[in-house]
């Protein structure tokens, strides 16, 4: 999923109890709503307080006296909006992710979708979009996979990675990752891909090249995913579960408008798009599910 950003820069590093810090929860309601709204993602009355903690150092940061002045600044002030949804973007993104996760679903379409659509390209670019690509691990998974099995030097592949937190896309960018992202990895693949720098390991710089290009994209925002969506191969995975069945209705609308004939939509295993659409169907290949645009 997309990933949790670093506190705001004058925040302390502490747990957010807003009542305790005299922040009134005036304006959560239509602060979620506006979010909802922006971003898909949905925060029910089960998870309303885990927003008012992620949001209640953005309040502080900013000086405000409650989340009605920041659902004021989102709402109204255009010019000053543009920073601020950043902020919130980057305070909601969610942390968890790591190489090779979920590994037999891309095992699956580099073994099985990868030759069909090359043969049909002829020599065109083979498009993968990776999104939402929180700190990276995901494509350069892809990159790993791809190398494995020898396709780079097959055919002209281009793996673009996206997210809606810009730190998230920062971090991306700069490529340095602690153990705990190698926890699912073979110790052999880290050591051939990767090189120890100091307490991070960091990409060699032929797998970091595989990456074409790293973007900031919001999923509720048509025109940045019309750009991306063109691609024959979209992993979209670990994000439909934070988003309303409505928005998750809407970008997989957004996707299969755009996508071409045969196209492969790959969400995380527990995501479920059979009550969301009929433009993709879900099959097995390899080991794997899969939604395809036929």
């Amino acid at each position: 999923g997309a990933g949790r950003c670093d506190q705001p820069a004058g925040a302390v590093m502490t747990p957010y109890r807003p009542d305790a810090l005299g922040i009134p929860v005036t304006g959560l309601p239509v602060l979620r709503d506006v979010i909802h709204e922006r971003t898909g993602l949905i925060y029910d009355a089960d998870r309303i307080d885990l927003l008012a903690e992620r949001l209640a150092p953005l309040v502080i940061a900013r000086g405000f006296r409650s989340f009605l002045d920041l659902f004021y600044l989102l709402k109204y002030d255009e010019g000053a909006a543009i920073d601020a949804w950043r902020e919130v973007m980057d305070a909601l993104s969610v942390p968890e992710t790591y190489f090779w996760r979920e590994i037999d679903q891309i095992r699956a379409i580099v073994d099985v979708v990868v030759p069909q659509l090359v043969a049909d390209l002829r020599g065109a670019p083979l498009k993968i979009w990776s999104v939402p690509c929180a700190s990276g691990e995901e494509p350069l998974t892809i990159a790993m996979m791809l190398d494995q099995a020898g396709w780079f030097s097959r055919a002209a592949i281009e793996i673009h990675a996206s997210d809606a937190s810009p730190a998230q896309v920062e971090r991306a960018r700069a490529a340095r990752y602690r153990d705990r992202a190698f926890r699912a990895l073979p110790a052999s693949l880290r050591d051939r891909y990767f090189r120890q720098d100091g307490d991070a390991w960091v990409p060699e710089p032929a797998l970091a090249a595989r990456v074409s290009s790293w973007s900031v994209v919001n999923l509720m925002a048509p025109a940045d995913v019309g750009a991306m969506a063109t691609a024959p191969i979209i992993f979209c995975r670990n994000v439909f579960i934070y988003f309303s069945a409505d928005r998750v209705r809407d970008v997989v609308a957004r996707f299969a408008a755009a996508m071409p004939v045969p196209a492969y939509l790959c969400v995380a295993a527990s995501e479920s798009l059979l009550r969301v659409t009929t433009a993709f169907q879900l099959e097995e290949i390899g080991d794997a599910f899969v939604y395809v645009k036929r």
